[in-house]
């Protein structure tokens, strides 16, 4: 009833609207996003109980939880921690067991599994960063300051869609210029990533595109406003080619991260754009890769 009033809907005409934009239900929506949120938390925080994460994602028992879990994933929550680190054998069994670890489970172990089992102290997959010089990579924690930020949203695939991103840009770009939001040197550009690529499907994948605007904005659909929240951040700033993107996110998460005595938060992570594409150097960018925090 709420998020109906908030959206200035009816139920009826908000579930309808909801359901033709996002191609699932409120209810299964908020279910999804619960349980890809407990997949990552049960490889992030491997000594933290099951019982505790089925809590923490908003599940009213572990019994509804675990129910919910074997539907979505065809395995069990503690099926799905134990085999993080699972040999290549035993993969190939499960594989033929569960059709959603192909397509879930599966891409999790051949893009994460450093960062996974390095917290197991299982055996590790290198990295494939071979184009990233890792040696001027620099991370620091700060805490940062809210801001708030007008958006545009997509819902739906994107690595690796410059003509994707540059719709986007020149979607909000376009609404804020006219309006004197865009200050050099002072307003930030952002995308913003709300999901684990590893574990959500393509289609239901949803990014911003976003600006700094003053907090008394006023916006209008199709944009959005939100507030980017205050706290603890991994900051690192990277000077890229534009095809090292993956490369980038995978130092931060792969590397840096499990041997920070840090765990990724709830809050969103982003890249914050110091530069324009081949403003300073054809075919490279200047940005800072930003991540919630808190101590392990």
């Amino acid at each position: 009833d709420k998020i109906a009033s908030v959206a200035n809907f009816s139920k009826f005409h908000f579930h309808r609207i909801f359901y033709s934009v996002m191609k699932e239900t409120l209810f299964e929506f908020i279910q999804r996003i619960r349980l890809e949120k407990a997949a990552t938390k049960l490889l992030q925080n491997t000594d933290t109980p099951v019982t505790d994460i089925a809590y923490d994602c908003g599940f009213s028992s572990p019994a509804v939880f675990a129910r919910a879990f074997k539907d979505y994933f065809e395995m069990s929550a503690s099926d799905w921690r134990a085999n993080a680190c699972a040999e290549d054998s035993n993969l190939s069994k499960m594989k033929s067991n569960s059709s959603k670890y192909e397509s879930k489970f599966g891409k999790m172990i051949s893009a994460s599994t450093s960062y996974f089992c390095d917290v197991n102290n299982c055996s590790i997959i290198e990295w494939n960063c071979k184009m990233l010089n890792k040696e001027d990579l620099k991370v620091e924690v700060k805490e940062l300051d809210a801001f708030d930020l007008a958006y545009v949203r997509h819902i739906g695939p994107y690595k690796g869609n410059s003509g994707l991103f540059e719709r986007l840009w020149g979607e909000i770009c376009g609404w804020a210029g006219p309006r004197g939001l865009i200050i050099p040197g002072k307003t930030k550009f952002i995308s913003v990533y709300y999901d684990n690529p590893d574990i959500t499907d393509e289609d239901k994948l949803r990014l911003d595109v976003c600006l700094s605007v003053p907090s008394d904005t006023v916006v209008n659909p199709p944009f959005g406003k939100m507030t980017m929240p205050k706290g603890k951040y991994a900051v690192c700033k990277m000077d890229i080619a534009m095809d090292e993107f993956q490369d980038a996110w995978n130092f931060v998460y792969g590397e840096w991260l499990p041997q920070s005595g840090f765990q990724p938060d709830d809050r969103p992570c982003y890249e914050n754009y110091l530069s324009s594409p081949g403003e300073h150097t054809p075919g490279r960018v200047i940005l800072e890769i930003v991540v919630p925090v808190k101590p392990m």
